[in-house]
């Protein structure tokens, strides 16, 4: 559904702890189904690199979004060492302090892009709140310098095109923004979200 609504990503979460959370195999039949363009992510949170390669190998998944709180960046260099294809994503909590200097522990090279959350040390993104978009953008400007960024953290079809016209970043993700309740995602809002998405694309020439 979410493909068909033109997302260009699918995200998976092998988080025990999440209302999303979904079983290898289940997310394997998914990807089976998916087209290669698609990206097919794995969403985990403080996973060790031999699991990040098993899970990514059995599901069939194109990229991992290393998603907690107390993230070892060497990890990221395990996972592209044993697993080059593996695109990585690392989020970066932008509550934290100094978001921009934890990106600096990550090595560019590794990282395929850095994805700008709202999530905490209690909760791991899929917070339904936004940070402070203006607030934000030096240090934003300065994780840029590093890569790509996605914005995320509490987007909806409403807010969505004021968040890429002051962030401009390479991407969006949504999770908590589309859904009729934890873990339901609902047609009309992510078909509305991408629509919105997509206009807002056509205006700034970013999004995705």
């Amino acid at each position: 559904m979410a493909v068909e609504a033109g997302a260009d990503a699918v995200g998976f979460v092998f988080y025990e702890k999440s209302p999303r959370k979904i079983g290898v195999e289940a997310a394997r039949e998914i990807v089976k189904k998916l087209p290669e363009s698609v990206e097919k992510v794995g969403v985990f949170v403080n996973e060790v690199g031999e699991t990040l390669c098993e899970v990514a190998d059995r599901a069939g998944l194109t990229s991992i979004q290393m998603h907690g709180d107390n993230e070892d960046p060497r990890v990221a260099d395990l996972v592209a060492a044993k697993r080059p294809q593996l695109k990585v994503l690392a989020a970066i909590s932008m509550s934290r302090k100094n978001p921009d200097s934890w990106a600096m522990m990550w090595h560019p090279e590794v990282v395929h892009c850095f994805l700008v959350d709202s999530g905490d040390s209690s909760k791991q993104g899929g917070t339904g709140t936004t940070f402070d978009w203006r607030a934000s953008l030096l240090m934003l400007e300065n994780i840029k310098k590093l890569g790509r960024v996605v914005a995320a953290g509490g987007l909806t079809s409403e807010n969505v095109a004021e968040a890429i016209g002051i962030l401009k970043p390479w991407g969006v993700d949504v999770a908590s923004g589309v859904e009729a309740r934890p873990g339901k995602k609902d047609p009309g809002k992510v078909r509305a979200f991408v629509r919105a998405v997509r206009a807002a694309e056509g205006l700034h020439g970013s999004g995705g």
